[in-house]
């Protein structure tokens, strides 16, 4: 698990002694904080990149008088290849690995990340230092407008993603699930040719770049939980620039820092999300948290699905709790753990091939890896799903 600033079980109250950034929570009656020098933001070059960093950075600079914020585009290995299935690449972090690189090479002071991006574990020496407050959570449907449950039995729907597919599968067995990859107009461009009857997004991706009104249907939490730290963005710097990491103070959302750290921390007890079919999204709850989870099993399309509040300063142990839960449900299921599938084992298709499975006799299993209740976007808050 990423280290975030104080534990899982610990609310974080105060975000810093900047305050957040305006349009955050707190930040009504705080003004902009005196700083002088500069600070180099590293991002990926795609539009969505570029409008979160921009937004990044103008928000550092509103809330640091004098702060020189300017961008440096570093292109990923998940850039430049654009054919290879991304859970084919699950654990390598190919949309944050160079970036990475340039923090610890001091070519870049901080860094912005999509979080549903970043593995659970870090490389020594950083650090993920804010987590600004989360956009809509929900994954969306995009179609010439005809509803996701209207379409004709085998149309074709393009998602790259396992976790969407198997989750997607439950409702409409009857449709054709394809792998896409590309921007967001080349995925539309898709639908818009009539090459697929629909496309599944994140609805953040597309409210950031102002095109929310293109989405046809936003799926509930029951009918698709969102990617662990969907919809999330995670500044990243070096964890012994003590300067950095007071100016990215401002950023950082206490209600999205906690939900999103137990959404990463229930990752790590689970044993990772990118070999088998994944998802969990916390949420305010009343007095305190919820958490929605799922694994399912791509070869029967059996999932285990678990929601549980979780107590004010009980998370450590109440999630732990919903961990043995879903690992017993797991078992009673048949449906693998991520400890229990071999690297690289999903196929094209999204299920597993034939070398998925450690052998009983195997010693040892090899590790791997891996959305709040929106603000102003019609969702109510804190009822969840």
């Amino acid at each position: 698990m990423a280290k975030a600033e104080g534990k899982t079980g610990e609310k974080k109250k105060n975000a810093g002694a900047t305050g957040p950034v305006a349009g955050t929570k707190g930040s009504a009656g705080k003004g902009p904080s005196p700083a002088k020098g500069s600070l180099i933001i590293g991002t990926r070059g795609s539009a969505l990149a570029l409008t979160q960093s921009n937004m990044m950075a103008e928000a550092l600079r509103k809330a640091h008088k004098g702060l020189d914020v300017r961008l440096e585009i570093i292109k990923t290995v998940g850039d430049a290849d654009q054919k290879t299935k991304l859970h084919a690449f699950a654990g390598m972090g190919v949309f944050v690995k160079e970036l990475q690189t340039a923090l610890l090479e001091k070519r870049i002071d901080c860094a912005v990340h999509s979080l549903k991006d970043v593995p659970e574990d870090e490389p020594e020496g950083l650090v993920l230092a804010a987590f600004p407050e989360r956009e809509d959570p929900r994954d969306v449907f995009i179609s010439d407008g005809r509803a996701f449950r209207a379409l004709p039995a085998g149309s074709k729907v393009g998602t790259g993603s396992p976790r969407r597919v198997l989750q997607l599968r439950a409702l409409r067995p009857d449709l054709e699930y394809v792998g896409v990859r590309g921007n967001v107009d080349t995925r539309i461009g898709k639908v818009r040719s009539g090459e697929l009857a629909g496309v599944v997004l994140a609805a953040a991706g597309l409210r950031r770049l102002g095109r929310a009104g293109e989405i046809t249907h936003a799926f509930s939490f029951q009918e698709l939980i969102p990617a662990i730290g969907q919809a999330s963005l995670g500044i990243e710097c070096r964890a012994d620039d003590a300067r950095v990491r007071k100016l990215l103070e401002a950023l950082d959302d206490p209600e999205t820092h906690d939900a999103v750290t137990l959404e990463r921390d229930f990752m790590k007890r689970i044993g990772g999300g990118c070999k088998v079919p994944m998802a969990a999204h916390v949420y305010p709850y009343g007095e305190g948290l919820r958490i929605l989870a799922v694994l399912g099993n791509p070869a029967t399309g059996v999932l285990a699905r678990i929601e549980q509040t979780i107590e004010d300063d009980e998370e450590d142990e109440m999630l732990e709790e919903v961990a043995q839960r879903m690992e017993s449900e797991c078992r009673d299921k048949g449906i693998p753990l991520p400890h229990e599938v071999a690297d690289h084992a999903l196929l094209a298709d999204g299920t597993f091939g034939a070398s998925a499975f450690e052998e009983e006799d195997a010693e040892g299993h090899a590790p791997s890896r891996g959305d709040g209740v929106p603000k102003g976007n019609g969702v109510p808050k804190g009822n969840g799903p």
